[in-house]
């Protein structure tokens, strides 16, 4: 294709991407160097009959005039990054001196907002990716071996997940873990502790909400891996057959191999989404359990105060981890295409 013919067809895109992402981030980076306006504050006098007192008020012509002047706020620079809802240096510094070995010195860093959401975060994404990966693998082959006639009715069960609305599916799994759902009162019976509850353990609910992850996220594997496998070739197959390669094998070093390109594309899509994980906490009601970067940027941004500086801080410290995460897997397919380049 010529560079002229090119320019043309990519023109669209690369400016909805430049209008749609690459300006949102700049504003969001933009605000995060700013913070709000602090009231004004200033003392009036209040005299009655038995005296006159003093009393501080909000001067409201004030404020608005600090923030006409100034809608953005006041620069406040990097420093919004390391305070004690964010990167916390600080303490971290003190918690590491007075820290009585590493395992208090970690459990102590997930106290911290920040921290603490990324805990979670962090966890999610290290056991959803690989295990909605494996299975859809799992899932897509045993599809591919079923016999013509019985492939439509079990494509059309794996893919419930996704056909559900996300909410939806989150509401009736939620339902279900209640004391009075069915694998509530399960966990109940099997435990033989009626008073055990999955909604009011974190533990129990960071599993669930795991759970739940990989239960929606797997029939996008299992439709990539499934046709994946149509692409395979038969010849190779048929080969390593007669030489006496058992299906495990065949497996190992056929198809394992040939899917790799698509293994590496899912797990970049699902490391950046699994990483945003948003909705599975609010649907569980899990805010007092889990908080992910997603549900901190969500709280700043609810209630009477909008904290849309730490919001924005958040948000850049997000895109961040997300870029630290997949740039292995970048550098790979990197090295991957210039070998095949040579």
């Amino acid at each position: 294709m010529k560079h002229k013919t090119f320019l043309w067809f990519f023109l669209p895109s690369g400016m909805a991407m430049f209008l749609f992402i690459a300006m949102p981030i700049v504003s969001v980076l933009t605000q995060s160097v700013y913070a709000p306006h602090e009231q004004v504050i200033r003392e009036v006098e209040n005299c009655t009959l038995f005296g006159c007192s003093k009393a501080t008020q909000i001067d409201q012509e004030a404020t608005r005039a600090l923030r006409d002047a100034e809608p953005m706020g006041r620069f406040v620079g990097p420093s919004i990054y390391t305070d004690r809802n964010h990167l916390a240096f600080a303490e971290i510094a003190e918690i590491w001196r007075n820290a009585s070995g590493l395992g208090n010195f970690f459990g102590q860093v997930t106290n911290l907002p920040f921290y603490d959401a990324l805990s979670f975060t962090l966890t999610y994404t290290a056991l959803v990716t690989p295990l909605s990966l494996a299975f859809g693998l799992i899932i897509a082959l045993a599809v591919n071996a079923l016999p013509r006639l019985f492939r439509g009715p079990v494509i059309f069960v794996s893919l419930l997940p996704m056909i559900v609305t996300p909410l939806v599916g989150a509401l009736i799994l939620f339902w279900m873990i209640d004391a009075r759902g069915v694998l509530g009162a399960a966990l109940q019976a099997l435990a033989g502790d009626p008073g055990l509850s999955i909604k009011a353990s974190t533990p129990l609910m960071w599993t669930m909400l795991i759970v739940y992850g990989v239960w929606s996220s797997a029939p996008f594997a299992f439709v990539i891996y499934y046709a994946g496998l149509q692409t395979v070739p038969g010849d190779t197959l048929e080969s390593a057959m007669i030489d006496g390669a058992s299906r495990w094998e065949r497996i190992r070093y056929v198809i394992l191999p040939h899917l790799l390109p698509l293994t590496t594309f899912m797990a970049l899509i699902k490391i950046m989404d699994n990483f945003r994980v948003f909705e599975p906490i609010v649907s569980f009601s899990a805010g007092a359990h889990a908080k992910s970067l997603s549900y901190f940027i969500y709280s700043d941004l609810g209630g009477e105060t909008r904290l849309l500086s730490s919001a924005a801080a958040t948000s850049v410290l997000t895109i961040a981890g997300i870029i630290v995460l997949i740039s292995p897997v970048l550098v790979r397919t990197w090295h991957a295409f210039g070998r095949v380049r040579a």
